[in-house]
């Protein structure tokens, strides 16, 4: 007799794993462009690709990682799991881009995952939150703060529709302080002066 727990932990080990396939690291070797984590913020990311000077693989590093995110809790959703497991799912594909076994544990900060996970979630959520991100980008030019203060809207966004009792709030949550803790480098640099904005592309020194 099959285990009531075992489609659940198999569900959750498996958003994990999808959330491991970093797509900086692969659209970049597809693209011959060095590997991302080699220079500019050295993080696996849409923004980090975008320094190489490469804009189609920037985009298509954005559109992978926020798909694997929305991909994950589509499933979840469409295996009729429990709330509290479509939460664990969420963050098991987080926690994937964060620290991929795929590439020992060295992955990005999260932001094209999470809003994938978030537009998965609820639409009005991932759309509110994307909002945030554009508007503050769109102001200011730095790719980070927008991240930040994205990521510290998106709970207040995700309580307001969804209840504060949800679980999927309290995953939302975590995520959330995960890429602010993912970004206190780049924190640092925005107080320095010292952040890259959007667009500028990587030292050729």
């Amino acid at each position: 007799m099959t285990s009531p727990l075992l489609v659940p932990i198999a569900f959750v080990v498996f958003s994990y794993l999808l959330g491991s396939v970093s797509f900086a690291v692969v659209v970049s070797k597809l693209f011959g462009l060095s590997d991302p984590r080699t220079y500019g913020s050295k993080n696996p990311g849409a923004t980090n690709v975008l320094r190489s000077g490469n804009k189609a693989a920037a985009i298509l590093t954005l559109l992978g990682d926020a798909f694997k995110g929305w991909l994950a809790v589509w499933l979840a959703y469409r295996l009729n799991l429990s709330p509290d497991v479509i939460a664990l799912s969420a963050l098991a594909v987080f926690l994937g881009h964060l620290w991929p076994i795929f590439f020992r544990f060295v992955g990005g900060k999260g932001v094209a995952t999470a809003a994938g996970v978030l537009l998965g979630l609820n639409w009005w959520i991932g759309a509110g939150t994307m909002l945030t991100w554009v508007v503050v980008a769109f102001c200011f030019r730095y790719s980070s703060l927008a991240a930040l203060i994205a990521a510290l809207f998106a709970p207040f966004y995700a309580a307001l529709i969804l209840g504060t009792a949800s679980p999927l709030v309290g995953a939302i949550c975590v995520m959330s302080g995960l890429l602010i803790f993912r970004h206190r480098q780049n924190i640092k640099n925005l107080v320095q002066g010292k952040e890259s904005r959007l667009g500028s592309k990587k030292s050729t020194g």
